[in-house]
Protein backbone atom coordinates (compact mmCIF):
# COMPACT_ATOMS: atom_id res chain seq x y z
CA UNK A 1 0.00 0.00 0.00
CA UNK A 2 1.11 3.44 -0.97
CA UNK A 3 0.46 6.89 0.89
CA UNK A 4 1.44 10.83 -0.33
CA UNK A 5 2.00 12.83 2.53
CA UNK A 6 1.60 16.16 1.62
CA UNK A 7 4.43 18.62 3.68
CA UNK A 8 4.50 21.31 0.85
CA UNK A 9 2.91 24.17 3.02
CA UNK A 10 4.70 26.86 4.25
CA UNK A 11 2.69 26.74 7.78
CA UNK A 12 2.16 30.22 8.56
CA UNK A 13 -0.07 30.31 11.69
CA UNK A 14 2.79 28.62 13.25
CA UNK A 15 5.13 31.17 12.94
CA UNK A 16 7.98 32.40 13.58
CA UNK A 17 8.45 28.72 14.05
CA UNK A 18 8.51 27.51 10.45
CA UNK A 19 10.58 30.43 9.16
CA UNK A 20 13.38 28.54 10.66
CA UNK A 21 12.07 25.19 9.64
CA UNK A 22 9.13 23.42 8.09
CA UNK A 23 6.35 22.83 10.21
CA UNK A 24 6.34 18.52 9.43
CA UNK A 25 9.83 18.69 10.94
CA UNK A 26 9.01 20.10 14.39
CA UNK A 27 9.34 18.45 17.43
CA UNK A 28 6.65 16.68 19.18
CA UNK A 29 8.82 15.79 22.26
CA UNK A 30 11.94 15.09 20.80
CA UNK A 31 10.52 13.44 17.67
CA UNK A 32 10.03 15.26 14.35
CA UNK A 33 5.93 15.60 13.45
CA UNK A 34 6.89 13.86 10.11
CA UNK A 35 8.45 10.93 11.96
CA UNK A 36 5.22 9.95 13.97
CA UNK A 37 3.71 10.15 10.78
CA UNK A 38 6.20 7.63 8.72
CA UNK A 39 5.93 5.38 12.42
CA UNK A 40 2.14 5.03 12.02
CA UNK A 41 1.88 4.79 8.55
CA UNK A 42 4.56 1.68 8.83
CA UNK A 43 2.85 -0.10 12.09
CA UNK A 44 -0.21 -0.12 9.50
CA UNK A 45 1.05 -1.86 6.57
CA UNK A 46 2.24 0.50 4.34
CA UNK A 47 4.97 -0.26 2.40
CA UNK A 48 5.93 3.53 0.46
CA UNK A 49 5.36 6.69 1.32
CA UNK A 50 5.89 9.94 -1.38
CA UNK A 51 6.53 13.42 0.54
CA UNK A 52 5.21 15.84 -1.68
CA UNK A 53 7.64 18.98 -0.79
CA UNK A 54 7.45 22.88 -1.49
CA UNK A 55 8.39 24.80 1.12
CA UNK A 56 12.12 24.46 2.23
CA UNK A 57 12.29 20.88 0.59
CA UNK A 58 16.06 20.34 0.99
CA UNK A 59 15.29 20.12 5.05
CA UNK A 60 13.62 17.17 4.54
CA UNK A 61 16.10 15.69 2.26
CA UNK A 62 18.40 15.93 4.86
CA UNK A 63 16.06 14.83 7.25
CA UNK A 64 15.44 11.41 5.40
CA UNK A 65 19.71 11.23 4.46
CA UNK A 66 20.83 11.22 8.22
CA UNK A 67 17.85 9.23 9.84
CA UNK A 68 18.34 5.57 8.21
CA UNK A 69 16.12 4.32 11.15
CA UNK A 70 13.58 5.91 9.43
CA UNK A 71 13.88 5.27 5.91
CA UNK A 72 14.43 1.50 6.76
CA UNK A 73 10.58 1.59 7.87
CA UNK A 74 9.60 1.86 4.39
CA UNK A 75 10.55 3.16 0.80
CA UNK A 76 10.18 6.79 0.91
CA UNK A 77 10.58 9.05 -2.06
CA UNK A 78 10.36 13.07 -2.77
CA UNK A 79 8.51 15.27 -5.23
CA UNK A 80 9.09 18.68 -5.31
CA UNK A 81 6.42 21.24 -6.68
CA UNK A 82 8.02 23.69 -9.23
CA UNK A 83 5.27 26.14 -8.75
CA UNK A 84 2.37 25.70 -6.00
CA UNK A 85 -0.38 23.25 -6.85
CA UNK A 86 -2.47 23.11 -3.96
CA UNK A 87 -3.13 20.12 -1.75
CA UNK A 88 -5.02 18.56 -4.37
CA UNK A 89 -2.66 19.59 -7.39
CA UNK A 90 0.53 18.04 -5.40
CA UNK A 91 -0.68 15.03 -6.09
CA UNK A 92 -1.41 14.87 -9.61
CA UNK A 93 2.29 14.55 -11.02
CA UNK A 94 3.43 11.59 -8.14
CA UNK A 95 4.19 8.96 -11.15
CA UNK A 96 2.38 5.41 -10.33
CA UNK A 97 -0.29 5.85 -8.13
CA UNK A 98 -2.24 3.45 -10.09
CA UNK A 99 -4.03 1.39 -7.34
CA UNK A 100 -5.81 2.87 -4.50
CA UNK A 101 -3.67 5.27 -1.99
CA UNK A 102 -3.79 7.30 1.10
CA UNK A 103 -3.00 10.67 1.03
CA UNK A 104 -2.56 12.25 4.30
CA UNK A 105 -1.30 15.84 5.87
CA UNK A 106 2.34 16.12 6.92
CA UNK A 107 1.40 17.49 10.35
CA UNK A 108 -1.96 15.34 11.68
CA UNK A 109 -1.23 13.21 14.42
CA UNK A 110 -3.81 10.21 15.43
CA UNK A 111 -4.03 6.54 16.48
CA UNK A 112 -6.45 6.33 13.52
CA UNK A 113 -6.69 2.93 12.30
CA UNK A 114 -5.94 3.30 8.47
CA UNK A 115 -6.42 -0.37 7.66
CA UNK A 116 -10.24 0.20 8.77
CA UNK A 117 -11.05 3.17 6.57
CA UNK A 118 -9.57 1.48 3.51
CA UNK A 119 -11.60 -1.38 4.18
CA UNK A 120 -14.58 1.09 4.78
CA UNK A 121 -13.68 2.98 1.74
CA UNK A 122 -13.78 -0.22 -1.00
CA UNK A 123 -16.69 -1.50 1.21
CA UNK A 124 -18.46 1.88 0.09
CA UNK A 125 -17.03 1.10 -3.71
CA UNK A 126 -16.36 5.19 -3.38
CA UNK A 127 -14.23 7.25 -5.31
CA UNK A 128 -13.06 9.14 -2.30
CA UNK A 129 -13.32 8.65 1.31
CA UNK A 130 -12.73 11.77 3.96
CA UNK A 131 -11.87 9.72 7.09
CA UNK A 132 -13.58 12.68 9.50
CA UNK A 133 -14.42 13.67 13.36
CA UNK A 134 -16.59 15.24 14.82
CA UNK A 135 -14.81 18.42 16.65
CA UNK A 136 -15.89 21.36 18.82
CA UNK A 137 -16.00 25.00 17.91
CA UNK A 138 -16.26 27.28 20.35
CA UNK A 139 -17.60 31.01 19.42
CA UNK A 140 -16.44 33.66 21.21
CA UNK A 141 -19.54 35.80 20.97
CA UNK A 142 -22.72 36.07 22.30
CA UNK A 143 -25.25 34.68 19.57
CA UNK A 144 -28.63 36.21 19.19
CA UNK A 145 -31.77 34.63 17.31
CA UNK A 146 -34.30 37.27 16.82
CA UNK A 147 -37.74 36.86 15.07
CA UNK A 148 -38.51 38.99 11.80
CA UNK A 149 -39.47 41.49 13.57
CA UNK A 150 -35.96 42.07 15.07
CA UNK A 151 -37.11 41.05 18.32
CA UNK A 152 -34.78 38.75 20.60
CA UNK A 153 -36.32 35.80 21.51
CA UNK A 154 -33.09 34.06 22.62
CA UNK A 155 -29.62 34.85 23.86
CA UNK A 156 -26.75 31.77 23.70
CA UNK A 157 -23.35 33.34 25.15
CA UNK A 158 -20.19 31.69 23.30
CA UNK A 159 -21.25 28.27 22.67
CA UNK A 160 -19.92 25.07 21.28
CA UNK A 161 -20.93 23.93 18.47
CA UNK A 162 -19.92 20.33 16.91
CA UNK A 163 -19.33 20.03 13.22
CA UNK A 164 -17.79 16.73 11.14
CA UNK A 165 -14.42 18.17 9.92
CA UNK A 166 -12.06 16.66 7.88
CA UNK A 167 -9.29 15.01 9.27
CA UNK A 168 -6.82 15.85 6.05
CA UNK A 169 -6.46 11.79 5.95
CA UNK A 170 -8.20 10.69 2.58
CA UNK A 171 -8.37 7.55 0.36
CA UNK A 172 -8.05 7.73 -3.35
CA UNK A 173 -8.54 5.67 -6.18
CA UNK A 174 -6.50 6.49 -9.18
CA UNK A 175 -9.29 7.56 -11.10
CA UNK A 176 -9.86 10.44 -9.00
CA UNK A 177 -6.95 11.74 -10.90
CA UNK A 178 -8.22 12.05 -14.12
CA UNK A 179 -10.44 15.05 -12.49
CA UNK A 180 -7.37 16.85 -12.24
CA UNK A 181 -5.95 18.66 -14.81
CA UNK A 182 -1.70 18.92 -16.02
CA UNK A 183 -0.53 21.46 -13.78
CA UNK A 184 -3.80 22.66 -12.21
CA UNK A 185 -3.57 24.32 -9.53
CA UNK A 186 -6.62 22.98 -7.20
CA UNK A 187 -7.11 22.20 -3.12
CA UNK A 188 -8.81 19.08 -1.61
CA UNK A 189 -11.95 21.00 -1.00
CA UNK A 190 -12.65 22.32 -4.73
CA UNK A 191 -11.40 18.58 -6.29
CA UNK A 192 -14.46 17.00 -3.55
CA UNK A 193 -16.80 19.49 -4.98
CA UNK A 194 -15.96 18.86 -8.33
CA UNK A 195 -16.23 14.76 -7.84
CA UNK A 196 -19.40 15.59 -6.05
CA UNK A 197 -20.84 17.76 -9.08
CA UNK A 198 -19.84 15.20 -11.94
CA UNK A 199 -21.81 12.17 -9.67
CA UNK A 200 -19.02 10.42 -8.36
CA UNK A 201 -18.89 8.86 -5.00
CA UNK A 202 -17.37 10.67 -2.02
CA UNK A 203 -17.70 8.90 1.10
CA UNK A 204 -16.92 9.47 5.32
CA UNK A 205 -15.32 7.12 7.42
CA UNK A 206 -16.41 8.72 10.82
CA UNK A 207 -13.96 8.21 13.79
CA UNK A 208 -13.48 9.18 17.58
CA UNK A 209 -9.84 8.16 17.42
CA UNK A 210 -7.56 10.92 18.69
CA UNK A 211 -6.45 13.47 16.22
CA UNK A 212 -4.34 16.45 16.20
CA UNK A 213 -4.18 19.18 13.25
CA UNK A 214 -0.83 20.30 14.02
CA UNK A 215 -1.89 24.00 12.21
CA UNK A 216 -1.99 26.32 15.66
CA UNK A 217 0.50 26.85 18.72
CA UNK A 218 -2.00 25.46 20.83
CA UNK A 219 -1.96 22.23 19.10
CA UNK A 220 1.60 22.04 19.26
CA UNK A 221 1.48 22.01 22.90
CA UNK A 222 -1.75 19.99 23.19
CA UNK A 223 0.50 17.38 20.98
CA UNK A 224 3.11 17.46 23.25
CA UNK A 225 1.32 17.06 26.07
CA UNK A 226 -0.36 13.99 24.64
CA UNK A 227 2.47 12.91 22.08
CA UNK A 228 5.64 13.93 24.00
CA UNK A 229 6.57 11.18 26.41
CA UNK A 230 5.16 8.33 23.87
CA UNK A 231 7.21 10.24 20.80
CA UNK A 232 10.46 10.44 22.70
CA UNK A 233 10.20 6.72 23.49
CA UNK A 234 9.28 5.49 19.91
CA UNK A 235 12.56 7.67 18.77
CA UNK A 236 14.97 5.59 20.66
CA UNK A 237 16.71 2.70 18.54
CA UNK A 238 14.97 -0.59 18.35
CA UNK A 239 11.91 0.47 19.18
Amino acid sequence: MRAVILAGGCGTRLSPYTAVIPKPLLPVGRTPILELVIRHLAAHGFTRATLALGYMSTYFKAFLQNNPAITSLLEIDCIEETQPLGTAGAVKPIVGLDETFLVMNGDVLTDLDLGTVLAWHRQQQAALTIAAIHHPVRLDFGILKTDADGRVIDYIEKPTLQHLVSMGIYIYEPSVLNRIGVNEKIDFPDLVLRLIREGQKVSTFVTQSLWLDLGRHEDLQQANALFGESSDQASQPGT
